[in-house]
């Protein structure tokens, strides 16, 4: 392959770069810093779609940062996810996750038949809602084949509406009968991204963003068997052809191995800094948001206004009830 034919491909990982660093200085703004960095580069993405077309001929790259660079994040987000925490805390906490899951992929699927609203995307942030927001969207978008705009508008979606119901938590928590550890639960059994349970998690001090933490990781936690199961559900509901052609998620695998790492090898056999740590954390959501960007700018603004609306409005509802089953639970 010679230099001019990779050109293509470095202009486009460059280009979906740019417009995540933008994404994250705007997201520095007031009100923006509510709604983080993802959604804010989305948009740009989707923005700049709208009025300069999409970027042909950097098409290369930019497919390469939707496809490649979400798995890459993927894989480094589990070095977030501690295993030990969970199987501490055990069962009951997982058959929590566990309800949350099935009740907000149920629930948005039956909504979706009977408003007829768009199967495809209420899959995705049914499952976005269960498990944690636009990751686990990004995870099982290779399994049930989505569209890149599909997955694009749902991570969209799920941020602002989680961050809508995040800022909602803190300002209803005053008037809550309950201690902060049983609000930090709370809120990490219901609210969608982990960014969203450490924000409505923080005003109930070190107790309860802890818990909301821990409870939040084990839906993560979740996110592996609920793949593998999604697997084998496509596969026996697929044609031949079809089932062949779903691939195992190897980056899962490497989600795995990366939280086996940060929960038996970093801190024991040896510890990685803790300002090392926060660099990656830093660099997976922003290879996280250039993945983003590459599926915003697969994104037309008039197919959203036309497929989108209906499903914000079902995955409100849909949030809704799943804040007051999960309050009765707790």
């Amino acid at each position: 392959m010679n230099h001019t034919s990779y050109q293509p491909l470095l202009k486009g990982i460059g280009f979906t770069a740019i417009v995540a660093a933008v994404g994250f200085l705007l997201a520095m703004l007031p009100l923006l810093n509510q709604v983080g960095p993802l959604a804010t580069a989305i948009l740009l993405a989707v923005l700049y779609r709208h009025f300069f077309g999409y970027p042909q001929s950097i098409r290369t790259g930019i497919h390469f940062s939707a496809k490649k660079l979400l798995r890459l994040a993927i894989i480094l987000f589990g070095l977030k996810l501690n295993i030990n925490v969970i199987l501490q805390e055990g069962f009951p906490l997982l058959l929590k996750g566990t309800v949350v899951i099935v009740f907000a992929i149920g629930l948005m699927l039956f909504l979706a038949k009977l408003f007829n609203a768009d199967r495809s995307m209420m899959a995705l942030l049914g499952i976005g809602t269960g498990i944690c927001g636009a990751s686990a969207i990004a995870a099982v978008t290779p399994i049930l084949k989505a569209k890149e705009e599909d997955t694009a508008i749902s991570a969209g979606v799920i941020s602002v509406v989680g961050t809508l119901f995040a800022i909602g938590y803190t300002l209803i928590r005053p008037l809550l009968p309950v201690d902060a550890e049983a609000y930090g639960m709370w809120a990490g059994i219901s609210l969608h991204e982990v960014a969203n349970v450490a924000l409505a998690g923080e005003p109930a001090g070190d107790e309860g963003l802890g818990m909301a933490l821990v409870a939040k990781l084990s839906r993560v936690f979740l996110l592996v068997p609920f793949s593998l199961l999604l697997i084998w559900f496509m596969k026996k509901k697929g044609t031949e052809e079809s089932r062949s052609s779903i691939a195992f998620p190897w980056f899962l695998v490497g989600f795995i191995l990366m939280s086996l790492f940060g929960s038996f090898v970093n801190g024991s056999v040896f510890t990685i800094p803790a300002e090392a740590m926060n660099a990656i954390s830093t660099l997976t959501s922003f290879i996280l948001t250039m993945a983003m960007v590459g599926l915003g700018l697969s994104v037309s603004l008039h197919d959203v206004r036309h497929r989108a609306l209906k499903p914000m409005l079902l995955l409100i509802v849909t949030s809704i009830l799943l804040s007051v089953l999960t309050y009765w639970i707790i």
